[in-house]
């Protein structure tokens, strides 16, 4: 069973796709409003949430650029989906495929030099945008940049919804809950067990690559501001464990739902004892980034690792053995720690494509609670949101 491409509908200003389905008693087409376009499904990242969202119940449209690829993942699927061609170089191409109530999932990345058209067709359209990015300069752009412009459309955007960083809005939103009124600062910890560095697909190497030289931040004094290179020791299960700060989709959501914080800061704890050695890097990158030609240079080793990469970019081991644990740190005005929650999960890729698909079919079926740029929970309530990370397979018991 395979599907084929869109045809698109001559009249008026967005003309609802025709998608043509192949099957093999041949050929037929129907009209339809997709609830859910998957764009970069061809990819890694893409493929595991095709799976995911298959498990759900729903029958999203596959939408990539080659549509050799695309015909060669639908022909390998158990139900007929419909497939679109659609490319960041031809912005028309995603938006004739995005109306009105549609759910955009994108995956296609390095989103800081792709994810922009995609973004823009979501917010033209007024539907609900989902992105799978962990990239700072990206997330930032798309509260600062994008979403007044989708709060005036009605269109919902959540940005950075997988691994990174649905489980730290999760822990944090728990502790500020559980700490009261009395907190104003919350400090966020993520944690791999297992060799990530060969779990990480061509995509997230070259995401990485492309976050080298870009300004980090953090939110502190009630704003957002530039820091490089900040890092602090967690105890996770009775082990001490270093970590760098990082800018996150934590630093621009918890404040809206939290008014009381003055203080957010986010931690990535995968790098172990060169921790330390990393964040003396971070301090000196915004030197690095002004020598003329590094960031072009970045971006060269970037495209390389994609060209040279599978077809599908995808890692060289699978992520049995992996394991994830985030914990949330809620502090008072005096700096004492008044609330901990810590969650504890398996591979992030595919907690990233289980979450990508939960929120996708609950925006389809049951709508979100807030347009613009926003967090997860307000998308979606914290209570729903914790049922939802569950489902995903990240849990408050190890």
């Amino acid at each position: 069973m395979s599907a084929g491409l869109t045809v698109p509908i001559s009249g008026g200003d967005r003309p609802a796709p025709l998608w043509i389905l192949k099957s093999p008693a041949g050929y037929g087409t129907y009209m339809t409003s997709p609830r859910i376009v998957l764009f970069g499904a061809t990819g890694f990242t893409g493929r595991l949430t095709v799976d995911a969202l298959l498990a759900c119940g729903a029958h999203p449209v596959l939408a990539g650029r080659d549509p050799q690829r695309l015909e060669a993942l639908a022909s390998s699927l158990p139900v007929d989906l419909p497939t679109a061609v659609a490319d960041v170089n031809r912005p028309a191409t995603l938006r004739r495929i995005i109306e009105p109530g549609t759910v955009l999932i994108s995956t296609v990345g390095p989103f800081a030099r792709w994810g922009e058209p995609a973004v823009e067709a979501a917010i033209e359209a007024g539907g609900v945008y989902l992105d799978s990015t962990g990239e700072p300069t990206f997330i930032r752009r798309i509260f600062q940049r994008y979403g007044p412009a989708a709060a005036a459309s009605g269109a919902t955007l959540l940005t950075a919804f997988g691994y990174d960083y649905v489980p730290g809005n999760l822990a944090a939103s728990l502790a500020l809950q559980e700490a009261g009124s009395e907190a104003v600062r919350v400090d966020v910890g993520y944690f791999v067990r297992g060799n990530m560095a060969r779990r990480a697909s061509a995509g997230t190497r070259a995401s990485a690559l492309g976050m080298v030289l870009d300004p980090m931040y953090g939110f502190r004094d009630g704003r957002i501001l530039r820091e490089h290179g900040r890092t602090r020791v967690f105890t996770v299960n009775g082990r001490s464990r270093h970590a760098l700060s990082v800018g996150a989709s934590e630093h621009f959501a918890l404040p809206r739902t939290h008014s009381g914080l003055r203080e957010v800061n986010v931690y990535l704890g995968w790098l172990g004892g060169l921790t330390r050695a990393a964040g003396v890097l971070a301090r000196a990158t915004p030197f690095i980034a002004a020598i003329p030609g590094a960031k072009r240079v970045t971006e060269a080793v970037a495209d390389r690792v994609i060209r040279t990469a599978g077809r599908d970019g995808a890692p060289a081991t699978a992520g049995e053995g992996i394991t994830s644990e985030i914990v949330a740190e809620a502090y008072d005005k005096g700096g004492k720690k008044i609330a901990t929650v810590q969650l504890y999960g398996g591979d992030p890729y595919d907690f990233t494509a289980r979450v990508l698909a939960w929120g996708a079919v609950t925006a389809a079926t049951e709508g979100v609670a807030a347009c613009g740029a926003v967090g997860p929970v307000e998308a979606f309530g914290l209570a729903s949101l914790a049922r939802g990370c569950e489902q995903a397979g990240l849990h408050a018991s190890a």
